[in-house]
């Protein structure tokens, strides 16, 4: 009897728990459009012209910012997002792409190395280089950006380690 108690509270437990795991996520920053392309930055590359005017919700590591004389350009190593449109940097880069932001862009506000999610449209592409290699950068007309902090990115992290064994852990 005490076995079958144990294992009704497991299986009613374990289901409560994960829900409540899951709840801790963050919701998604950006409301994605109707017509949100899916498709990777380096998918796009490859046919631009397919994927004209449409809108985009991409993020990953910022490369660099160049402030011109009406907009500013941040070049981005572009990275999945998770479900809270988090870009994940440790997953493989998925091609490069160009932000484009109306007026001048705080270099300080957007630094190398940060991370970022941007929400806009695509308007066509423009060759350049990554070194000295040539690269096919899709530009996107940006509506909104993120950086995010590094307690956002922490956020709604599950810190809780299921195992069995005897360890030490330290971060």
């Amino acid at each position: 009897m005490r076995i079958r108690l144990a294992s009704l509270m497991f299986r009613s437990l374990v289901p409560a728990a994960l829900l409540m795991l899951a709840a801790c996520a963050p919701a998604p920053i950006y409301k994605a459009a109707p017509d949100a392309v899916s498709a990777q930055p380096f998918q796009v590359a490859q046919s631009p012209e397919q994927f004209a005017s449409r809108q985009v919700i991409w993020g990953g590591r910022i490369v660099g910012v160049d402030n011109l004389a009406d907009h500013s350009e941040v070049e981005i190593l572009a990275y999945p997002l998770d479900k809270s449109q988090r870009p994940q940097a440790n997953d493989s880069g998925s091609g490069r792409f160009i932000a484009v932001m109306p007026g001048y862009v705080e270099s300080l506000d957007y630094p190398a190395g940060g991370l970022i999610t941007v929400s806009g449209q695509l308007n066509g592409s423009r060759a350049g280089k990554v070194g000295q290699a040539d690269y096919v950068f899709p530009l996107v007309q940006v509506n909104q950006s993120h950086v995010w902090t590094a307690d956002e990115l922490n956020k709604g992290k599950n810190n809780v380690h299921f195992g069995v064994g005897v360890g030490v852990g330290i971060r």
